[in-house]
């Protein structure tokens, strides 16, 4: 019987796993991508669906499904598998639950609560009339089912009872976020009284919760606050978190657009409305984290929020970031007063509408400007250039940049060289993310010899170009290292068919990896025209050829020493007169 890894990676395409979370794009044989795990602007990152492989070229990161899923999750080996095999449909086997990872247990506790909280709101007395409030509110029974929203009842402690009696501790519950301690070390459920919407990771998984208050007027006047979050846990964590993705990655990526929006009604019944590519910032600023998360499926945003171009306000340094990012941004214009979950409930076609008219936030903020100052005032114009004048700056396109320039010097009647000179004053925000050096990127890895540099680009050509193997005689061989001529020895038993097929080969799961890698890079470069395989063998071969008698020259170096010292003066003629005919030949090459 088959091994749960390997029935997982038979039921899923390496493919579809990734373009899940990134775009992909099909180039030749392979898929390439913008690398999700450093900044850069050129695509380096391949997917092999044949080898069902992924590599950054850049970084040097790569592996199977299961190393994608640890990188881009941040989790261990075993939490991999668990989100790969809930998603391919394999069962694992129950461990015991003290062998049971701690993040596991969370998960676990999550989902639990989950549940509580939605029978809650099916059966609950006060549960019922916090489901007729959301039905008025116009959310339908099917949403309140997809987002699995619940209720957390009006009692000190009916959760965490609950939790105890499925065997959880009261210490991992309070580590879950769901229990509050008062000074007298009493603890209690962190929800009473609200309408609870659960948070889910990207595989829809529960790893968090909101709560909207919904208590009797004698409960309002004791000024709660209207929603509640749990904190910072290990699963969730606020700044990396956007409410929705989970449901909205596919629709976002089909529509080349993300539409933000402030909490979890807008999201919902946006969806509802048939417009999916929605998740909200649940009230926070957008911070690094959730960009680099939504730059995997859409480099356009939407907001649909009120923007304050003259404010400091946390949703405006947001906007900010994000423009920083070199994100192109529009916004959606409501009606005032109005978030989205209102336009949806009065009029469906009316959100569509909105959406579909966004605006670019660079006009949206001239308008802005322009409306609220008069420009033929000296000290209007003033005031004009210092709120545009910043967010021009952090244009990243310089053509752009240069036309919204010149539309602030046309639209204020001033000199486009005096409106220039004053854009120099302007620094763009310090956001956006310097392009790693290649050291850096490496980091910590042990640093190729020549050798080893030359030998690899040498199998990158013999993998993408299997004819020129017949030129390889067996005295150039010799100039290879014991494992590269290891490999090179087993090639030439299948000459027919070994770049194809050397996974089948006698070879070490070591060296069939360290050859799918090099494949991959081949490949990479042949769609790009960047590899001329008959020129660069010939030179690499010669390389090696140089370094081999470099070694040698070395040895015999030494023995010669070992032979001055020692006074052999027949073995001291006879390495002298090796080391002159060696020394001769490199001088030919």
């Amino acid at each position: 019987m088959d091994s749960p890894i390997q029935e997982i990676k038979e039921r899923l395409d390496i493919v579809d796993v990734i373009s899940s979370y990134i775009k992909l794009q099909k180039t030749g044989a392979n898929y390439r991508a913008l690398c999700p795990f450093h900044s850069e602007q050129k695509p380096s990152f391949f997917v092999s669906p044949t080898r069902q492989l992924w590599r950054c070229f850049g970084c040097g990161k790569g592996g199977d499904i299961f190393a994608f899923v640890q990188e881009i999750e941040g989790v261990e080996f075993g939490d991999a598998l668990r989100i790969l095999a809930q998603r391919a449909g394999v069962e694992l086997q129950r461990q015991d639950p003290q062998t049971q990872s701690q993040r596991k247990r969370f998960y676990e506790i999550c989902e639990v609560a989950a549940k509580f909280y939605e029978k809650q709101l099916q059966e609950g007395k006060n549960g019922r009339k916090a489901k007729e409030y959301l039905l008025k509110r116009g959310i339908t029974e099917e949403s309140i089912e997809k987002w699995r929203i619940g209720f957390a009842p009006n009692l000190w402690n009916s959760l965490s009872q609950f939790l105890k009696e499925k065997g959880f501790s009261v210490g991992e519950i309070k580590r879950a976020g769901l229990l509050l301690e008062n000074k007298e070390g009493k603890v209690y459920d962190r929800f009473r009284s609200r309408i609870i919407f659960p948070i889910f990771d990207l595989n829809s998984q529960v790893i968090g919760f909101g709560g909207r208050f919904f208590g009797s007027k004698k409960e309002e006047e004791k000024n709660l606050a209207k929603y509640l979050n749990i904190p910072n846990t290990l699963l969730y964590n606020k700044s990396k978190v956007l409410y929705g993705l989970d449901k909205a990655k596919v629709p976002i990526r089909k529509k080349d657009s993300c539409i933000l929006v402030e909490g979890y009604t807008d999201v919902i019944l946006s969806h509802q409305a048939g417009v999916e590519n929605v998740v909200a910032t649940s009230g926070t600023a957008l911070t690094t984290p959730q960009l680099t998360i939504l730059k995997r499926y859409s480099n356009n945003l939407i907001t649909a929020f009120d923007m304050d171009i003259a404010g400091d306000s946390a949703t405006t340094r947001g906007i900010n970031l994000a423009q920083a990012q070199g994100f192109d941004i529009k916004v959606a214009v409501l009606p005032e007063g109005n978030d989205p979950a209102d336009v949806v409930v009065e009029d469906e076609k009316k959100w569509i509408q909105i959406v579909e008219q966004a605006r670019s936030i660079l006009a949206f903020y001239f308008e802005k400007a322009f409306s609220k100052y008069d420009k033929e005032e000296i000290e209007d114009k003033k005031k004009i250039a210092a709120m545009l004048l910043p967010v021009i700056a952090r244009i990243q396109n310089k053509i752009e940049q240069s036309h919204w320039t010149k539309e602030l010097a046309f639209s204020s009647g001033v000199a486009e060289d005096k409106v220039e000179e004053e854009l120099k004053k302007y620094t763009a925000l310090d956001t956006k993310a310097e392009e790693p050096q290649e050291e850096e990127l490496n980091k910590g890895q042990t640093p190729k010899t020549r050798q080893q540099v030359i030998e690899e680009r040498i199998f990158v050509i013999l993998l993408n170009f299997p004819k020129i193997l017949e030129e390889l005689t067996e005295a150039e061989m010799q100039f290879f290292s014991e494992k590269s001529k290891a490999i090179l020895k087993e090639f030439k038993k299948h000459k027919e068919n070994f770049a194809s097929q050397y996974s089948n080969f006698s070879l070490t799961e070591n060296q069939k990896q360290f050859l799918d890698k090099l494949a991959l890079k081949g490949e990479a470069e042949k769609t790009t025209g960047e590899i001329d395989g008959p020129k660069e063998f010939s030179v690499c071969l010669k390389e090696l050829s140089l370094l081999s008698k470099r070694l040698q020259l070395r040895n015999l170096a030494e023995k010669i020493k070992k032979a001055e010292h020692g006074g052999d003066t027949e073995a001291l003629q006879e390495l002298s007169r090796q080391f002159n005919e060696l020394t001769k030949t490199l001088l030919k090459q």
